[in-house]
């Protein structure tokens, strides 16, 4: 077992996007849409979370290689009718590896902030559907599920 000898690769951009949901019961998405926290700001802090997520990736998936990231984004989404945050994370890089776990680990963090976050209007709060949407440079190609964020 060991990290992936990318020493022969070739430097090119790197792009990752990927995205989750977090669904929340009607009472607890209302508080969320109304007041937020009592711990503050959920989405900027979700988004921090994110950002710090993804550059410390290395230090969370043992295997991962440290990356110089150049982009790192992470946004969100309300779907009101089904009483759901959207994230989305968007990694670039130029590299010698990919950048999909950093961008998984931005959205399972951002995720996460916001779970901590809200707990406090009931646990029935559910993180689900987590997935790479898109992934761009190297040797393997494009890789896209869905739309391009």
């Amino acid at each position: 077992m060991g990290m992936v000898d990318i020493s022969e690769k070739q430097v090119t951009k790197r792009v990752a996007q990927a995205c989750g949901k977090i669904v929340f019961s009607p009472k607890a998405f209302k508080i969320l849409l109304k007041n937020g926290s009592p711990k503050g700001n959920v989405l900027e802090t979700a988004k921090v979370a994110g950002i710090m997520a993804a550059k410390n990736t290395p230090s969370l998936i043992p295997l991962c290689h440290p990356l110089t990231l150049e982009k790192v984004s992470v946004s969100f989404e309300f779907l009101k009718s089904k009483n759901t945050v959207k994230v989305f994370s968007e990694i670039t890089c130029s590299g010698k590896t990919g950048v999909e776990m950093e961008a998984l680990s931005a959205v399972s963090a951002a995720c996460l902030t916001i779970y901590d976050m809200m707990k406090f209007s009931g646990q029935q709060i559910t993180i689900t559907d987590i997935h790479l949407v898109h992934k761009s440079g190297g040797k393997s190609g494009v890789y896209q599920r869905g739309k391009v964020l």
